[in-house]
C-alpha cells in the first residue's frame, strides 16, 4: 500500500514520463528521465545499393556512390535504374517473376548501410537496434560480425548492438533478399518500416515485456493486471523498485502501487501487480478512450528505466446466437480486410497514409480492419486504438504446402520460424485494445490435409500461452474437409471466407465472416455502349476493366449488396470483413497483364471511393446517403435508356431528369439495398429527393461541358516538418461551372516550391503503366492525385497543377516545427 508521501512521489515521477513514446520497445521517445530509456528514431542517413555487392557488410567497404537515403524505403515500387524501356512499362515489368500478382513489380537483393556514432550519455548502456519490418530474408551486420537473420518480412525484431559497438564510428549493414514469387499480392522490397536505436541502463525491462489485461470490469470499478518482466543484464545484483501507475486521458493519476525486487547479475524477474480503475470509462469504436499505463523502474534513487502503455478498458465475447459483444453489448463487425501498400507510396510506412486510409473508412461506417494477411506495422494499431477501429490480427498466409506457385514463400520458414514469428507478434500487439481476434492464417491449405488440425492447435496453442484473454480465428475457405481433419476445432471462432450457404450450415459455433464478397469495379467505369440495332447493352469487363454498377465478381465471391443481405439475414455470424477496403498493388483479378492493381476495392488505389462506397456508407453509417450512378455525360445515347441506381439509406427517393419527376420508389420488398430507374438519355440534371422522418436529402448529377480548368484540394494545408507528414491532394478536371468531367484524362503537371517533394502521383486506374514518383500523371475520370511530403525545414510549399488548355491552380501548404494535429 502506498503512504500519501509515497502517492506524491509517484504522480511527480511518472507525469513526467508522458513525453515518452509507445511501448518498452521499437518506439519514439522525445525525452526521458535521466539515466532512463531512450528511444531514438534511426531512420535517417542510410546509403543503398541495388543489387549484390561482395563484402558489403564489411566497415572498410566505400560507400560514398552509393543512394543517400532515409527510410522507410521501398526499391520495389521505384523500378530498376536504367530499365530497358522495350520491356517495361515505368516500374512495371511484365516479365517480373512475381508476375502481375505482386504488381509486376520486382524484388532482388538490397544492400543498406549506415555508419554511425552513439549519442552522448550512452556510456555504460545496453544498446539495440529495432527493425519494425524488413522484407525479406534479412541478415544484419555490425561492423562486419552477423547479428541474425529474419526471413518474415513482416515481423518487428531487435539485436542487441552492445557487445560488438566501437568507441569510434559504428557501421550497421542490412542485406534484403527478395525471390519472387514469395506473395499472392504485392509486397514491397527493403527496410519499408521504422528502425529505432534503444539505450538501456543494464537493469531494464524485456523487449515486449509489459503484459497489460482487464480480468474484471464493472461500472464500479476495473481491475487492470499489468505484468513486467525486468532483466539484469549488469554485472552486480541490484534491488530493482517498479512503480506501475495508471492514468487517465486527462493525465490525472488513478491508480498505483510499487514493488521491490532482489536481482541477481544476469537475472529476471515477472513482477505482477493488479490495480483497481474506479467507475471505468470503457474504450469503444464510439468512443475510444485511453487511460495510459505508467512504468518506472529505479536502482535506489536512481531513475533506471520509464515508458508508457496504452489501457483500453473493455471487455470482448463471441457467442453462438448473438455474434460480438463488446463491453456486453452487441457490436456488429463492420469491416474490411487491408494489403499494406500505401498505393503509389508502396509499401513504405507513413502514418499519415495509414491515417488517411482509416478515416475515410471510418467515414463510411468501417468498425473494423483484417490484418490481411500478414502483422501490420505498429502505426496500423496505434491508430486503431486511439480512432477506435477492432482488429483482426493476422499472422500467416501460407504454412508449408505452398499457394498458387509461390517458389519463395514462407513455406521455406515454416518449421523453424512459425513459433517465434507468432510469439513475436502476440508479445508486441497484445496490449492494444483494438484487437479482438488472432488469426492463425488465411485460406491455408493444410484445411484439407490430415496433418491440418494438428498444426492448428499448435499455434492455437500458441495463441492461448502468449495471451489467453483472446479467441482464435483463421480464414476458412475448405469447410467440409477443414471439420474432417479436426482444423476448426482448435478455433474458437471459425472465420468463414464466402460460401455463405455454410452461414446456416454452421450455426450453433462461433463465426465470423472474415473474408466477404470479392465484388469488382472500377471508379467512372459504367460499361455503357450502343449495339448496331440502337439498344444499349452493359459490357461488364470494358478495356481491362470492371464496371462500377455492383454487378460484377469472380467465381468464388458475390456482390457487395448480396453479400450485405446475407449478413443482414444470420444474425448470429458476429459480422463481416470485406474483400477489399481499397485497392491493392497486385493480383489484378480478373486479368492479367496490362493490368497491375487489384479490383476488389471499395476505394480505388489513390483513395478516391468507387460507387460501392455510398452502398456499404448507406447500410453502416447514420450519415443520411443518397447517391446516384453513373455520371450523366452520355453523347450520342440521346433518347436511348440508361440504368440509373441509387444507393440510399432514405425511405424513399423520387428521381427527376430536369425537373420532371421519373417516380418514386421505396425498399417496402426488402429484397434489394439499390433503388433502380431506366432513363431515357437527355443531358441536363438528374437530380434524386430522398426523403426519411421527414428529413429531405438531394444528390444531383449534372451533365458537364467541356473540361476548363484545374480545382486542386489538399486534404491538409499544414503539416508537421519532419520528414513524413503527408498532404494528399486531389486535383479534379471541371468546366467552367465547376462540374467534374468524367471522362477527363488530361496529362497533369506538377511543379512543385518550397521544402517538401511529391512522394507520388497516382489516378487509380489499375491498367496505368506510368510511374508513381514522377512529377506528372494522366487524370482518370477527372481525377488525379499528388501525394506531398513535408520536409524538415519549417516553410511554405507551394505546389502548382497544370494542364495543357486549361487554368491551372496552385495551392500553398504550411510547414512548421510542432507536430501537425493528428
Amino acid at each position: 500500500m502506498l503512504t500519501d508521501r509515497m502517492t506524491r512521489n509517484v504522480v511527480f515521477s511518472l507525469a513526467s514520463l508522458l513525453l515518452l513514446g509507445g511501448s518498452p520497445w521499437c518506439r519514439a521517445a522525445e525525452a526521458a528521465p535521466a539515466g532512463g530509456r531512450q528511444t531514438l528514431s534511426f531512420d535517417q542517413g542510410w546509403r543503398f545499393h541495388l543489387g549484390e555487392v561482395a563484402a558489403a557488410e564489411q566497415p572498410e567497404l566505400a560507400d560514398a556512390e552509393w543512394r543517400a537515403l532515409d527510410v522507410p524505403h521501398d526499391f520495389s515500387i521505384e523500378g530498376p535504374p536504367g530499365a530497358d524501356p522495350t520491356t517495361m512499362d515505368g516500374p512495371f515489368d511484365r516479365k517480373s517473376p512475381g508476375g502481375t500478382g505482386a504488381g509486376a513489380l520486382n524484388g532482388g537483393i538490397g544492400w543498406y548501410r549506415k555508419t554511425f556514432t552513439l549519442p552522448a550519455g550512452s556510456a555504460g548502456k545496453r544498446v539495440g537496434v529495432c527493425f519494425d519490418g524488413v522484407y525479406m530474408d534479412s541478415e544484419v551486420w555490425l561492423n562486419g560480425r552477423s547479428l541474425g537473420k529474419q526471413p518474415y518480412g513482416y515481423t518487428s525484431f531487435q539485436f542487441d548492438l552492445t557487445p560488438h559497438l566501437k568507441p569510434g564510428g559504428n557501421v550497421l549493414a542490412v542485406r534484403v533478399n527478395v525471390q519472387q514469387p514469395c506473395s499472392r499480392w504485392y509486397s514491397g522490397a527493403g527496410i519499408y518500416r521504422h528502425v529505432w536505436l534503444t539505450l538501456t541502463d543494464p537493469v531494464h525491462v524485456a523487449p515486449w515485456g509489459t503484459y497489460v489485461t482487464t480480468p474484471e470490469i464493472t461500472d464500479a470499478a476495473a481491475q487492470v493486471g499489468v505484468r513486467t518482466q525486468v532483466r539484469n543484464d549488469g554485472a552486480e545484483a541490484v534491488t530493482a523498485t517498479l512503480t506501475t501507475a495508471i492514468l487517465d486521458a486527462a493525465g490525472q493519476q488513478v491508480a498505483a502501487q510499487q514493488t521491490e525486487q532482489a536481482l541477481a547479475a544476469g537475472a529476471s524477474h515477472e513482477f505482477a501487480h493488479t490495480l483497481k480503475v474506479g467507475k471505468p470509462r470503457r474504450w469503444s469504436p464510439a468512443e475510444p478512450y485511453l487511460y495510459q499505463v505508467v512504468s518506472e523502474v529505479r536502482v535506489g534513487e536512481r531513475v533506471v528505466e520509464g515508458y508508457r502503455t496504452p489501457l483500453g478498458i473493455r471487455s470482448i465475447r463471441f457467442t453462438a446466437d448473438n455474434g460480438f459483444l463488446l463491453n456486453g453489448k452487441r457490436v456488429q463487425l463492420k469491416g474490411v480486410c487491408l494489403h499494406h501498400d500505401l498505393g503509389c507510396l508502396g509499401a513504405a510506412v507513413y502514418r499519415r497514409g495509414i491515417e488517411r486510409q482509416l478515416e475515410i473508412l471510418k467515414a463510411m461506417g468501417c468498425n473494423a480492419i483484417r490484418t490481411s494477411h500478414n502483422p501490420p506495422t505498429p502505426e496500423l494499431l496505434d491508430l486503431c486504438d486511439r480512432m477506435g477501429l477492432l482488429v483482426m490480427d493476422e499472422i500467416f498466409d501460407e504454412w508449408i504446402i505452398p499457394k498458387s506457385g509461390m517458389k519463395f514463400g514462407y513455406k521455406r520458414f515454416f518449421d523453424e520460424w512459425s513459433e517465434r514469428d507468432l510469439v513475436a507478434m502476440i508479445r508486441r500487439d497484445r496490449n492494444h485494445p483494438s484487437i479482438i481476434l488472432w488469426s492463425i492464417g488465411n485460406e491455408i491449405k493444410e484445411q484439407a490435409a490430415p496433418q491440418g488440425g494438428a498444426m492448428a492447435q499448435r499455434l492455437a496453442d500458441i495463441c492461448h500461452r502468449e495471451d489467453p484473454t483472446r479467441m482464435v480465428t483463421s480464414g476458412v475457405n475448405k469447410m467440409g474437409q477443414a471439420i474432417t481433419n479436426g482444423f476448426t476445432k482448435a478455433l474458437e471462432v471459425v472465420g468463414m471466407n464466402y460460401f455463405t450457404d455454410q452461414y446456416q450450415a454452421q450455426k450453433g459455433q462461433l463465426l465470423v465472416a472474415a473474408e466477404t464478397s470479392s465484388a469488382l469495379s472500377t471508379r467512372g467505369e459504367y460499361g455503357l455502349e450502343l449495339k448496331p440495332d440502337g439498344k444499349v447493352n452493359m459490357n461488364m469487363r470494358p478495356n481491362n476493366q470492371c464496371v462500377s454498377y455492383d454487378l460484377d465478381r469472380p467465381g468464388w465471391g458475390c456482390t457487395a449488396e448480396e453479400s450485405l443481405l446475407f449478413i443482414r439475414n444470420a444474425p448470429w455470424v458476429a459480422g463481416e470483413f470485406v474483400w477489399t477496403g481499397f485497392d491493392y498493388l497486385g493480383e489484378p483479378t480478373p486479368y492479367g497483364w496490362p493490368s497491375r492493381s487489384s479490383y476488389f476495392g471499395i476505394i480505388d488505389l489513390a483513395g478516391f471511393p468507387k460507387d460501392r462506397y455510398y452502398l456499404y456508407q448507406s447500410q453502416w453509417s447514420e450519415q443520411p446517403v443518397v447517391h446516384l450512378l453513373p455520371h450523366w455525360n452520355w453523347a450520342g445515347f440521346e433518347g436511348k435508356e440508361i440504368p440509373v441506381w441509387c444507393f440510399t439509406n432514405a425511405d424513399s427517393v423520387e428521381l427527376f431528369l430536369n425537373g420532371k419527376s421519373l417516380g418514386s420508389q421505396d425498399f417496402k420488398d426488402g429484397k434489394s439495398l439499390h433503388l433502380e430507374w431506366q432513363v431515357a438519355y437527355q443531358p441536363g440534371t438528374l437530380k434524386a429527393v430522398g426523403r426519411k422522418g421527414g428529413q429531405t436529402i438531394i444528390e444531383e448529377v449534372r451533365t458537364a461541358g467541356a473540361p476548363a480548368k484545374l480545382v486542386v484540394r489538399p486534404d491538409r494545408n499544414r503539416l508537421a516538418a519532419d520528414g513524413a507528414d503527408l498532404s494528399y491532394v486531389e486535383v479534379r478536371i471541371v468546366d467552367q461551372d465547376g462540374n467534374l468531367c468524367p471522362n477527363a484524362d488530361n496529362l497533369i503537371r506538377f511543379d512543385l516550391e518550397g521544402p517538401g517533394t511529391i512522394a507520388g502521383v497516382d489516378n487509380g486506374d489499375p491498367t496505368s503503366h506510368e510511374p508513381f514518383q514522377a512529377t506528372q500523371h494522366q487524370a482518370f475520370h477527372g481525377l488525379c492525385l499528388a501525394v506531398i511530403k513535408a520536409g524538415r525545414t519549417p516553410g511554405e510549399i507551394r505546389l502548382q497543377a497544370s494542364a495543357q488548355g486549361l487554368s491551372s491552380e496552385a495551392v500553398a501548404i504550411t510547414t512548421a516545427g510542432p507536430p501537425a494535429a493528428r
